[in-house]
């Protein structure tokens, strides 16, 4: 499906609330200013509330899988409907704010 792409600086959450911050970006390509996000990114996890009492422990890093046709240096792009998976709970990330101008597939 097609979605928007996401920059740095984008708002990232794990379903829990903790903010999600990128480990690396695409520097040659930007995005209302800010590099893209390549979908090979880690996200890291900080402020999650899913505590080991209720469950498997706090969301800590998360994977994605990216765009299918659209690539940045022969990388795929994240999206913003892109699928994730937080490490070590399973459950996914959210972007809820992002550019609102450039979409792939």
């Amino acid at each position: 499906m097609p979605g928007f792409l996401v920059q740095a600086g984008a708002v990232v959450t794990c379903s829990h609330g903790g903010q999600a911050q990128p480990t690396t970006v695409q520097p040659r390509v930007r995005l209302s200013g800010a590099p893209l996000l390549p979908a090979t990114t880690v996200h890291t996890v900080a402020g999650c509330s899913f505590t080991p009492p209720q469950g498997n422990g706090p969301c800590v890093s998360a994977q994605w899988v990216g765009a299918v046709r659209v690539r940045a240096s022969g990388v795929p792009v994240l999206l913003a409907d892109s699928r994730s998976v937080c490490t070590p709970t399973g459950t996914p990330l959210v972007v809820t704010v992002t550019q609102q101008r450039v979409r792939g597939i």
